[in-house]
């Protein structure tokens, strides 16, 4: 049975016995405890929690989940993928243990031709928590599972939490029996890898309280309504109908080894550490398509890192495999064919992620090149210190500062005749894991309680009437300090204000909140930010300016008009940018985020490489004429598949509703799924200036522009500042260009000239320097201070000439220079010298305590710099006592 099968039989038979069927969210989510979601339950946390009614009693779905805590060790177990699918069915107070187990049990069992997976019931196991005899009495009584195939687990294994304070419960855990062949008898108690966890049954009825691990937190008591939430793992089960050994020979990653079969001429299953990389290529591959897919990129931290750790194992692990030539397009033509089916936005923007892909790999084997440069300067200093294996810090410096994968680090290691220092290496690793362990549970905290607005939230939302006002009538329906709501709130505080009618736009989509004021009789608050709570509550954060407000206070609420009007330049500006973008670069120039407001914007986008200044004029110079043509914006309430069906534009990783606003202007120019605030006609933006284009990370780059009357502005700031240079150089403003071109090209040849002659000059003291040589114990030494102006590297270039001209005699030239209160050195010694055992790094440690410095180097030429100029006789001193000696 094919994968997609699996996920259809899943989600029809929970719709049909009274299910929602709800859509996977975004693998990134507005949650602070969390890089990725996963677990299938994360979308619904707030039902659980409390904090939002649910719209339905009964929900299923397929989530999209990511983990990837413990990278390095996939692959190595054909247990655990980073991706997976997670199937479940939840329950928002309505039904409880009994149904969430004949509803899994009958899907599992019932024969797949009425739509079951067909699972032999004499091969199923079940556990229950140490005392959940409702649970037990149910498996053994209803359902028919022998007791002998019922067993009981503690906290570790089957009571289940967020690892928060919050909602917990006992579970219940489905097992499938592989047989003999795969362990001892025993049930999962005995062994679990026969017997396979292929669904998890949560029974929420409790809340924790803080802990610190897995069974160590106190149950605080019953919750209000107990909850239902199940995750079955789609994998797994996949590969057990397929009947393959694990996971990696499913229909979904199978095809990805095959193709790396095929690129790197090894075959899967020859030998162990060729298997691991196989199984990395096919896990990766598909976690990469699908972060990518919903909006992240390559960076170096947080998400992006993760993505880029991911990309560059693939790279890494192909190349072991005996890849030669790039192959992350060929692994992501695979992926494609094997996800687009469950996810067919994979095909619609498949160029954006294989693009994004490939231009991460182009990186990384650039990095292995710098990265091979760099393993042989520390193997050339390995062997020139006398020893034959490389220091664990100098293999983690090249793994975590230049991203050199540690598994080509022992391969050329040992291709140079070195070894590695693998335990201090990993002594290091595990450091840095530990670290990252660490950050995450700090991030990790109880969710913000939004209890205070429950109520609001469910029995009277916002009604936003900023489309069609600026002033609005409204009530006082709460006032809220500190999560506590309050009676009153007088002249000087700050509160929230929760209104049941509002024209003040919240922030979201990238515009900030509207400035404006609420006032009424002798009252008059200031609007400082608006902020949505569960997308349907205004909160107006206000300071009293003077008065008081009460809860159901009649109140009007005003928009600052000004502000509004800039504000709708700004984002109507952000929509007519991203349409001159499409249009000039393509339609893989889609937006990664967003900000605008009054006279101002800001557009990131998905592309590969900087734009050229003729590009970003083109721009500018469309985005102006969809301003100039005057088009109406409308403005379209429909469903999200009809917006999708008209051509509508959504944000990757931003969640929508059934119900969506779509904003059009000019046609096919512009059309996205927008809530924001824009003007009547494209005419009324005004001008567009872009400022420039930069890089926000891999893969993203920002536009900046000024719109409207700041565009204006900053024209004339341009104009009256090229007129001021063209009055400086007394030419007319359009030959200033080329005035100015003119001038650097004199100054470069003045500066050319000036180094010729300092280079002449310093040629012309080596010979002087080398004749005041004097002998010093068993070598000839020059140590002075070397001519005025010298330092970086003349002053290396002027220490080699003057060793140069002392010819094959043991010599030590040491020079000093001035450069603001900083003395530079070099020490330069001849290969007679360093027979003598005399080493230039050696001789660094000896004189520059002396100027208060440190430095150090090879034994033919170190280098430093002190902060004592008045040191350096004192130096002098102790380097010629340190030769006498010798």
């Amino acid at each position: 049975m094919q994968t997609h099968e699996i996920r259809k039989r899943f989600l029809d038979h929970y719709v049909k016995n009274g299910h929602t069927e709800v859509a996977s969210a975004s693998l990134i989510l507005d949650d602070p405890n969390l890089l990725f979601v996963n677990a299938g339950m994360v979308p619904f946390v707030p039902y659980f929690l409390g904090q939002q009614t649910a719209p339905y009693s009964r929900a299923t779905s397929i989530q999209k989940c990511v983990r990837t805590l413990d990278i390095e060790e996939v692959g190595i177990t054909t247990r655990h993928n980073t991706f997976f699918q997670m199937a479940g069915n939840f329950s928002f107070g309505d039904y409880f243990k009994r149904e969430a187990i004949t509803f899994a049990w009958t899907l599992l069992t019932g024969t797949q031709d009425q739509g079951g997976f067909g699972f032999d019931p004499e091969r199923l196991w079940a556990t229950v928590y140490l005392d959940d005899d409702e649970a037990f009495g149910i498996w053994r009584d209803e359902v028919g599972l022998p007791a002998e195939r019922i067993q009981r687990r503690g906290m570790t294994d089957n009571y289940w939490s967020m690892g928060i304070p919050g909602p917990c419960g006992p579970c219940s855990e489905i097992f499938y029996d592989r047989g003999p062949a795969y362990g001892e008898e025993g049930g999962p108690e005995a062994d679990e890898d026969r017997y396979i966890e292929i669904w998890n049954l949560v029974f929420m009825q409790n809340e924790r309280g803080a802990g610190t691990s897995k069974d160590d937190y106190e149950i605080l008591g019953p919750l209000p309504r107990k909850n239902i939430d199940t995750g079955m793992g789609v994998e797994r089960v996949a590969f057990l109908l397929q009947g393959v050994e694990n996971v990696y020979e499913t229909d979904l990653l199978r095809p990805v080894i095959d193709r790396a079969e095929e690129l790197t001429g090894r075959k899967y299953g020859s030998d162990d550490a060729s298997d691991v990389r196989f199984r990395v290529i096919a896990d990766h591959a598909r976690t990469a398509a699908m972060l990518i897919l919903d909006g992240v990129n390559p960076g170096n931290d947080g998400r992006g890192y993760v993505l880029r750790r991911l990309l560059r194992r693939i790279v890494r692990s192909a190349r072991l495999l005996g890849a030669q030539q790039p192959t992350m397009r060929a692994f992501m033509d695979t992926v494609r064919v094997a996800m687009a089916p469950s996810y067919p936005q994979l095909d619609t923007d498949f160029e954006r992620v294989r693009n994004v892909a490939v231009g991460e790999e182009t990186a990384f084997l650039g990095t292995l090149a710098s990265g091979s440069k760099l393993f042989e300067d520390v193997a050339r200093q390995t062997k020139a210190q006398g020893s034959s294996r490389i220091g664990g810090a100098d293999a983690f410096t090249l793994h975590d500062t230049y991203g050199f994968p540690i598994d080509l680090t022992l391969e050329m290691a040992a291709e140079a005749g070195l070894a590695v220092d693998r335990n201090g290496f990993a002594e290091l690793m595990a450091e840095q894991r530990a670290r990252a362990k660490a950050d995450a549970q700090a991030r990790k905290h109880a969710h913000a309680d939004l209890t205070v607005y429950r109520e609001l939230v469910d029995g009277h939302p916002t009604e936003f009437t900023g489309f069609d006002e600026l002033n609005t009538e409204a009530t006082v329906l709460a006032l809220v300090r500190d999560g506590v709501r309050v009676p009153t709130a007088v002249t000087g505080e700050q509160v929230e204000v929760i209104l049941d009618r509002s024209p003040l736009y919240a922030e979201a989509g990238g515009q900030i909140a509207d400035a404006g004021v609420i006032t009424a009789d002798g009252t008059r608050l200031t609007v400082d930010d608006v902020q949505k709570i569960a997308k349907t509550l205004w909160v107006h954060k206000v300071t009293v300016d003077r008065g008081q407000v009460t809860e159901g206070d009649a109140v009007l609420a005003q928009v600052d008009s000004s502000w509004r009007h800039g504000a709708t330049q700004g984002h109507s500006g952000t929509h007519m940018v991203h349409g001159a973008l499409r249009q000039v670069l393509g339609p893989n120039a889609v937006q990664a985020g967003s900000l605008n407001k009054p006279g101002y914007l800001r557009f990131d986008f998905h592309w590969q490489g900087g734009l050229s200044g003729q590009t970003r004029q083109e721009i500018e110079d469309v985005s102006n004429a969809a301003v100039g043509a005057d088009h109406t914006v409308n403005t379209i309430e429909t469903s999200l598949d009809k917006a999708k069906e008209m051509g509508a534009m959504a944000l990757f990783g931003e969640n929508y509703g059934d119900a969506v606003r779509v904003v059009e202007i000019g046609g096919p120019f512009s059309m996205e799924l927008c809530g924001g605030t824009h003007v009547a006609h494209s005419s009324q933006i005004g001008p567009i200036t872009v400022l420039g284009e930069s890089s926000v990370g891999s893969g993203v780059r920002r536009i900046e522009a000024f719109v409207g009357t700041e565009s204006m502005q900053h024209l004339a700031r341009e104009r009256a500042l090229l007129q001021g240079v063209a009055t400086l150089l007394k030419v007319p403003s359009e030959d200033v260009p080329g005035r100015v071109e003119n001038l650097i090209e004199r100054l470069k040849t003045a500066e050319r000239e000036v180094e010729r002659s300092k280079s002449a000059s310093l040629a012309a003291s080596a010979g002087p320097l080398a004749d005041a040589a004097e002998r010093v114990g068993a070598v000839l030494l020059v140590a002075t201070k070397a001519p005025g102006g010298v330092g970086g590297g003349a002053l290396r270039a002027l220490a080699a000439d003057v060793r140069g001209r002392l010819g094959d005699a043991a010599s030590v030239v040491v020079l000093f220079g001035e450069d603001g209160g900083k003395v530079p050195f070099v020490v330069a010694t001849s290969g007679a010298a360093r027979d003598a055992g005399i080493k230039a790094g050696d001789l660094v440690k000896t004189f520059a305590p002396a100027i208060g410095g440190r430095g150090g180097g090879k034994p033919d030429l170190a280098q430093g710099a002190g902060t004592d100029p008045g040191g350096i006789d004192a130096a002098v001193a102790a380097l010629r006592a340190e030769l006498t000696d010798r």
